[in-house]
């Protein structure tokens, strides 16, 4: 492994940065550099399935993914990423304020080429409707840890089919109490249980394999 990804797998947020700082001083293509760091939270996943790292390095790996990719992010913008697999609207339903998991799930999907639209939590019908007009995303993700927030995805949806923008969009629900019955009741396409998963299933949608 290169020193980037050894230091993304072991969690040294100041080795990632530093890293990224010589490499991006010897003039490497940033989407190299980014396709070093999606290898090391691969790994890291990797290691999050079998258990020898835990919920607390995932989050810290997503945190220090996110601030390598922000130090990357004019670059970047110069140079986009030619296998983006689509753009991902997500967010957390109204009357719901948990995000950990939607974060995780945004990053991940963040390191397998999709452009993601964090809309972050608690966020209302209209504002996902907004939100849709606005990216004309392929898929919407729908994420609650709460089965008080049922309603509100299943709102959601009626609020995107008033708007005639069901057609052709993707919705997937998300969340520690979801299931195929919940799926089934606020009218998604399919639920995810995990990041892994829903990677699988937004590229499946789209045509990116899966």
């Amino acid at each position: 492994m290169s020193a980037l990804v050894d230091s993304m797998v072991d969690l040294n947020q100041a080795k990632v940065l530093s890293e990224i700082d010589a490499m991006r001083k010897e003039g490497v293509d940033p989407l190299r550099i980014v396709g070093e760091l999606q290898e090391g939270m691969r790994i890291i996943g990797e290691r999050f399935e079998a258990q020898e790292y835990y919920l607390s390095e995932l989050i810290m790996s997503a945190n220090i993914f996110k601030q390598a990719i922000g130090d990357l992010e004019e670059l970047l913008e110069k140079a986009p990423d030619p296998n983006e697999q689509g753009t991902f609207v997500i967010g957390t339903v109204a009357g719901d304020i948990h995000d950990i998991g939607k974060n995780i799930v945004a990053t991940v999907l963040s390191c397998h080429g999709f452009k993601v639209i964090d809309l972050g939590e608690d966020v209302t019908a209209e504002k996902f409707v907004e939100a849709v007009k606005q990216h004309n995303p392929q898929i919407l993700g729908l994420s609650c840890l709460l089965t008080t927030a049922f309603d509100s995805m299943k709102s959601t949806v009626q609020a995107l089919e008033a708007a005639e923008l069901r057609d052709g969009l993707s919705v997937l629900i998300g969340g520690a109490p979801c299931t195929e019955q919940v799926c089934a009741y606020v009218g998604a396409d399919a639920v995810c249980v995990n990041a892994h998963l829903a990677v699988e299933t937004a590229k499946r949608m789209i045509g990116g394999g899966g």
